[in-house]
């Protein structure tokens, strides 16, 4: 294998270009030429394939730096169709002009289900990367939890998730945590720590609103910024439970703060935030803010009456107010543990390649008596019995909906990751870039002017 291809689909993380440098690193190290395609799977749909020659003479471009958030490649969210046979043979044609031996896609479970017929015109792996923590398995098992049920509405099924039956251990998680995660939960927590001292000053109740559609990961981790009450999707809202505890605190101490992830779901099994029946182009509904949704219960259920009595507002509208950390999760530079298993990854990807794996996945896998280190899986193993990869759910076992917080072994799970997630260059480079004075002189350069002078064309 002379020639391998990389490409960074789905959604942005600050992790991407880390897992891109390390591809490279060790594909010079074993003197493989590295081809990256630009902006995802939509690049070997453009007859042109722009990419760009990331490794000339088996050394790194300039470009490519691992500290920088986002991808230099550029994303999509074009997928390949895997009933799209004439596109597959297109595509399959200009690899082969390309002189492709083997491909790495860097994305989430999406990715994963997107390269499945690429997989079978040319060796393909996946480098993971997802801030949602969604792409990996609780346990081996888990793909056979899913149930295919009829319904009278278009698609005519959906899938149900089968209570568990395997007993739960952190040591056996496949793919413990996502490059990405760890950045997030760190933008996410300085979001809900300042928001604490504004709901103190004013005597307020804040709602948090975080990102995870599925996945109550990123709200799960933010419990680090001490909000009093987390919300996570994968345990449907008691807000009978919630006003109890609202009232409880805001009579103690005279502020709240609840995080919630953009996902939570109502008693009825509902998506508390989705109120408009529209979809990203990977099919996802789109949410309209489950924070504001959960805003208006809590208005509806306190009153305006309550905070008069208190003299701390004259509404209910006013007491209680939302923020959206939004995508300054998905953005920035990213902190240590992200940049370095991003790039262990990486490594990993294109080993896996060279020793002639097909449709897996690098995976960071942990262990209580060795740590975190890299591995490989199948990615058929992520498969369900209809050959579709789910994101992976947080374990019900990590939150304690009595507290709505992190449970005993929900900390557990968090403490390896986050207790030395930062290193001391992640504040130096805080410190030495924040308030540069050239910062005020320099108008901001984008990477994007400069890879545009590398990009080349099949035709």
């Amino acid at each position: 294998m002379k020639r391998i291809g990389i490409l960074t689909a789905g959604g942005d993380t600050p992790a991407l270009n880390a897992t891109i440098a390390g591809a490279v690193v060790r594909a010079n190290q074993r003197k493989v030429e590295v081809y990256g395609l630009i902006k995802g799977f939509s690049s070997l749909q453009n007859p042109q394939v722009p990419h760009v020659h990331l490794n000339p003479l088996f050394s790194a471009i300039p470009e490519l730096d691992a500290t920088r958030g986002g991808t230099l490649l550029g994303a999509s969210r074009n997928y390949v169709d895997a009933r799209d046979l004439v596109a597959i043979e297109q595509m399959s044609g200009r690899i082969r002009r390309l002189g492709l031996d083997g491909l790495v896609c860097i994305g989430g479970d999406g990715t994963l289900n997107g390269l499945q017929p690429l997989a079978e015109v040319l060796p393909t792996v996946l480098a993971p990367k997802t801030i949602d923590n969604d792409l990996g398995l609780n346990y081996e098992n888990e793909p056979d939890e899913w149930a295919l049920e009829s319904t009278p509405e278009p698609p005519g099924y959906r899938y149900r998730r089968m209570p568990s039956r395997t007993k739960f251990d952190l040591d056996h998680m496949v793919n413990y945590a996502t490059p990405g995660f760890a950045t997030s939960v760190y933008v996410s927590v300085g979001g809900v720590q300042r928001i604490r001292t504004t709901a103190e000053s004013h005597r307020r109740i804040a709602i948090v609103e975080v990102m995870g559609r599925h996945s109550g990961y990123i709200a799960l981790g933010s419990a680090f910024g001490q909000p009093d009450l987390v919300l996570v999707p994968e345990h449907p809202l008691d807000i009978d439970r919630l006003e109890v505890r609202v009232r409880e605190l805001y009579e103690l101490q005279k502020n709240v703060v609840i995080v919630c992830g953009e996902g939570v779901v109502g008693g009825d099994g509902e998506i508390l935030g989705a109120r408009k029946a529209t979809h990203d182009p990977s099919g996802n509904l789109i949410l309209t803010g489950a924070a504001e949704a959960l805003r208006g219960l809590l208005v509806e259920r306190l009153g305006d009456d309550y905070f008069r009595r208190y003299r701390r507002a004259d509404t209910a509208q006013a007491a209680i107010f939302t923020r959206k950390i939004g995508h300054t999760q998905r953005g920035g530079r990213p902190i240590l543990f992200d940049r370095f298993y991003a790039a262990m990854l990486g490594g990993k990807a294109v080993d896996m390649l060279l020793e002639g794996q097909n449709n897996a996945l690098a995976t960071l896998q942990y262990r209580r008596d060795r740590g975190f280190y890299v591995d490989s899986y199948s990615g058929n193993a992520f498969r369900d019995r209809w050959g579709l990869i789910h994101a992976r759910y947080m374990h019900p076992s990590f939150y304690d909906p009595e507290l709505m917080q992190p449970s005993r072994l929900g900390i557990e799970y968090l403490l390896p990751i986050f207790t030395n997630a930062i290193g001391h260059d992640d504040v130096e480079h805080m410190r030495q870039t924040t308030f540069d004075s050239g910062n005020l002189l320099r108008p901001y350069h984008s990477i994007n002017t400069d890879v545009n002078k590398r990009i080349r064309y099949l035709e």
